[in-house]
């Protein structure tokens, strides 16, 4: 059974943009801080969606590919560690680190505190995506390329 990637494929291009225009200085320093906040909440949400299909992808793939019921009820740091004995992920730490970025940013409701905190996750989304340390985008598009073509165990 064929897992469906297409969402997951549309938002690692999607976090892969909005992170690319946030980091354009030229583009960002002649928009207005609204629109500056608009962009930077932008990249905050497209982190966490693009988190959530990947942990549920994971989810998909071990209940597909190793058992049913394998992943009920695990927790997140479980279920990561499944992945990586299925050479799904490379780092269950470094995906513990996504889930604690993405609850930050998920549960930032004061208005200063999300000023700031948008300032920071999105900082933090930024350094992450483009030094590949934490949402390895290209890390994903090899899996899931192994995964179309059938080359996981």
């Amino acid at each position: 059974m064929a897992l469906e990637l297409e969402s997951l494929e549309k938002a690692i291009a999607a976090l892969q943009a909005v992170v690319e225009r946030s980091d354009d200085g030229k583009l960002m320093g002649g928009l207005d801080e609204v629109t500056q906040g608009a962009i930077k909440a932008g990249v905050i949400q497209h982190f966490e969606l693009t988190y959530e299909l990947c942990w549920k992808f994971m989810k998909r793939w071990i209940e597909t590919n190793v058992s049913p019921t394998a992943a009920d009820g695990v927790t997140r740091r479980e279920l990561f560690r499944q992945a990586a004995e299925q050479n799904l992920i490379a780092d269950v730490d470094r995906w513990m680190d996504h889930h604690k970025a993405r609850n930050e940013t998920l549960h930032t409701y004061d208005a200063k505190i999300a000023e700031v905190g948008a300032t920071t996750n999105t900082a933090t989304v930024r350094v992450h995506v483009q030094r590949s340390s934490c949402f390895h985008v290209s890390e994903l598009q090899a899996i899931m390329d192994r995964v179309q073509a059938g080359g996981l165990p």
